[in-house]
């Protein structure tokens, strides 16, 4: 497989595919929305005690609330029991909380992998434009390794939808073993960074700093779990691979990629075993599957 980077420097994103066309505004702007998974307010805690309702319509004759306030007050934020968390809305609190209309962030996939490509993704958030609609869409977004195949599945064309900017690119197996992993594993950050930041925006990056871009840049350990633009890039990267690795599989034969997408397995590494290396496996890799062979 020859190095290709399928990203448009400069362009919006569209709705599929992996360059880049502006997504048209689907909410009007908004800052940071009150959550709409708020359970029912529930009995009012003070109505099993008189004492303690008196004491309560006191206070709430002094401030100017009525019980009623102080009840849906409390009950604000509780989810009704049953009902899924949506991590997404914690994740984009955290973007929002970084003071800028644009963030930017970027996440790869396949860096640990025996086999195939390394796949970052960098992602443009205008929160401006992401109001209650977009925010429930978003509502399961999370770090793309807490997801399920189907949970990313569904997710993937909701981040392309929502996205200001998108950019995916890809390092093949020659090129990781001829720079090193971690050289090209930075760089393929940094492009993807590069090709969706815009100016005044903050540019995120997944736990590793990158070279500078001429933007207000951070690292974030965890980032997949915290912000919604790298965990929106996590699931983007992680999706793109996944699905390249299951047309490999027809490709090559025999190594079941569609399975373990390149990982090391025991399955993996016993197809190693017995048919050897194909084009996709990186050598640069210190694999006891490779040492049994004698190819390291």
């Amino acid at each position: 497989m020859a190095n290709q980077t399928t990203a448009v420097s400069g362009a919006p994103s569209q709705r599929s595919g992996s360059s880049a066309r502006r997504s048209s505004p689907t909410g009007r702007p908004t800052g940071s929305e009150p959550s709409s998974d708020d359970g029912p307010s529930g009995p009012d805690p003070a109505a099993a005690d008189p004492a303690a309702a008196d004491a309560t319509a006191a206070d709430s004759a002094a401030s100017g609330t009525t019980t009623a306030d102080t009840a849906a007050r409390a009950a604000k934020g509780k989810r009704r029991p049953g009902r899924p968390a949506r991590p997404g809305r914690k994740l984009l609190s955290f973007d929002r909380g970084l003071g800028v209309r644009f963030v930017a962030g970027a996440d790869e996939a396949g860096r640990g992998c025996l086999a195939g490509p390394l796949v970052a993704a960098g992602v443009l958030l205008d929160l401006e434009r992401i109001g209650p609609a977009q925010a429930r869409a978003l509502g399961a977004l999370n770090d793309s390794k807490q997801q399920s195949p189907d949970g990313r599945a569904k997710l993937y064309p909701v981040i392309m939808e929502i996205a200001a900017r998108v950019c995916i690119v890809s390092r093949c197996a020659p090129g990781i073993d001829a720079r090193g992993l971690h050289r090209t594993n930075l760089q393929a950050l940094r492009d993807a960074l590069a090709r969706v930041a815009v100016p005044g925006c903050i540019c995120l990056s997944d736990g590793f700093p990158v070279a500078e871009l001429g933007h207000d840049q951070r690292a974030v350990v965890g980032g997949d779990a915290k912000s919604a633009a790298i965990a929106a890039a996590s699931v983007l990267a992680k999706e793109t691979r996944d699905r390249y690795m299951r047309r490999a599989d027809a490709h090559h034969p025999g190594w079941e990629f569609a399975q373990h997408v390149g990982y090391s397995t025991p399955e993996h590494r016993q197809a190693i075993e017995r048919l050897g290396v194909s084009p996709l496996h990186r050598m640069s890799f210190q694999s006891t599957a490779y040492q049994q062979l004698e190819l390291v």
